[in-house]
């Protein structure tokens, strides 16, 4: 069920420690002529998010324009990965304006050649070639168009299956969205592409059966032949609930597309640049995939995306045949320069890897004492608690929200529950967040949770 705040100001307790401050109405009167701006001129599908007008974000936090101040656990939808506005982005794209080379299409730039070459050298064998794009969507569209490409050339018209994952995000876009798992979000396509299927994720709460048999039974029931499967794509977390796969599971997977000449496709739009307390996320499974989807936390803040993937599936297709508007845009190179090397330099996989696991301490801490809080999920500075019905194994979305509300009335901002009934409050801060950011954020969360049980209570009486 969609679900919008209302622009309504309310009060709310007044909120001063050294890392938030909460000291007027919500939302702020003084914001409500933008909010309606927006309202009035954006789709109402751009509703949805706690409506705090962004005036600046530094580190992990965020700031608006009249004095209050929130610790971010959504670092803008997963984006900042190095902090928010950090100097020496801004100065990297500062630079690179001055030098009035905002575009340049697919002629070549030096500025690109550092950013691929980089990527590259960072990335294991056989990643070893790189193709920019603008997002995330895009980059899963082009692991689409590679996989079935390479079906065509090692096994004709039939090989052309896509198997992806139950639950599963991949992006808004026409194949992306067919590639996803929540069926919902795929109503308004009507004629389903076929060679698309999904099988369940073995994320051992929704799935209790984590056993790779399960994903070739699956396909069996599916109809599918493993010789007509092109290509097989995954998050290397789901994003809708931070659940990771079994080591073992992945290792078979790995295997399995060895075996079957189907091109093995981790979605990293999400856990890379360090989210999961590794580099890349695929490192947590000893395996490297054939193909690989970066955005999000790629530059900490502009728009920008990438496929690296094996140099014999990336050559595929001749000149001028797979490009992009804005591939490796000039500015959006040197942002995500300067920031993989903030990523690099100052060990922030190291510090999500440390920091993430108090976080996840304590948030199974918090699941103890809370029934509603019936699963968390995650690794490193990403992590996922799903909120479901006391007793019951069924997704709870209006206690999510709840929660979630009660946190940006608290000082504490996450965009919109998400997952399976969009009852997963999300938690994904950026990389730079202290330990004690961290123990004061959970605290807040904790505070929540206590306020929409009792209001939960109160409303069954």
């Amino acid at each position: 069920m969609a679900r919008e705040y209302e622009l309504k100001p309310r009060r709310v307790p007044r909120v001063e420690t050294r890392l938030r401050r909460i000291v007027t109405e919500l939302p702020v009167p003084a914001s409500l002529p933008i909010l309606e701006r927006l309202y009035r001129y954006e789709p109402v599908a751009m509703r949805g998010q706690p409506p705090v007008v962004w005036d600046r974000a530094e580190g992990f936090q965020v700031f608006d324009a009249w004095g209050n101040c929130w610790i971010d656990w959504s670092s803008g939808v997963l984006i900042a990965n190095a902090g928010h506005g950090r100097r020496e982005i801004v100065e990297a794209i500062a630079a690179q304006a001055a030098r009035r080379l905002l575009t340049n299409y697919c002629f070549p730039s030096e500025i690109r050649a550092r950013l691929v070459e980089r990527l590259a050298s960072l990335l294991p064998e056989p990643l070893k070639k790189i193709f920019l794009l603008t997002t995330g969507s895009e980059t899963v569209e082009c692991a689409i168009k590679l996989c079935r490409t390479h079906g065509l050339r090692v096994g004709g018209r039939a090989k052309h299956v896509i198997v992806s994952y139950d639950k599963a995000f991949h992006g808004r876009t026409l194949g992306a969205q067919q590639a996803g798992g929540i069926p919902a979000l795929k109503e308004w396509i009507v004629n389903l592409d076929p060679g698309f299927v999904q099988v369940p994720f073995p994320d051992g709460f929704w799935t209790e059966d984590t056993s790779f048999e399960s994903f070739e039974r699956a396909l069996a029931e599916l109809g599918v032949e493993p010789r007509n499967v092109a290509g097989v794509i995954l998050e290397t977390y789901q994003g809708g609930s931070a659940a990771f796969a079994p080591v073992e599971y992945m290792q078979a997977l790995r295997q399995w597309c060895d075996r079957h000449r189907a091109l093995l496709v981790c979605d990293e739009v999400q856990s890379g640049f360090g989210r999961t307390g590794t580099l890349w996320g695929f490192q947590h499974y000893g395996i490297v995939p054939d193909l690989a989807c970066f955005g999000k936390g790629i530059t900490s803040s502009l728009p920008l995306a990438a496929v690296a993937g094996r140099p014999d599936v990336m050559d595929l297709h001749p000149p001028g045949s797979m490009t992009s508007t804005h591939t490796g845009n000039p500015i959006c190179c040197a942002a995500a320069l300067a920031s993989i090397e903030r990523v690099v330099e100052e060990d922030l996989a190291g510090n999500a890897r440390c920091v993430g696991a108090l976080l996840h301490q304590e948030l199974e801490r918090l699941a103890s004492r809370f029934p509603q809080a019936g699963w968390v999920a995650g690794r490193g500075l990403v992590a996922g608690v799903t909120c479901v019905r006391p007793g019951q194994k069924e997704p709870d979305g209006d206690f999510a929200w709840d929660v979630v509300r009660r946190c940006f009335e608290k000082g504490l901002l996450m965009f919109s529950p998400v997952g399976y009934g969009g009852a997963t409050v999300k938690i994904a801060p950026p990389l730079v967040i202290t330990e004690e950011a961290v123990r004061e954020s959970v605290g807040v969360l904790e505070e929540a949770f206590a306020e929409a049980a009792v209001a939960q209570e109160a409303m069954a009486r």
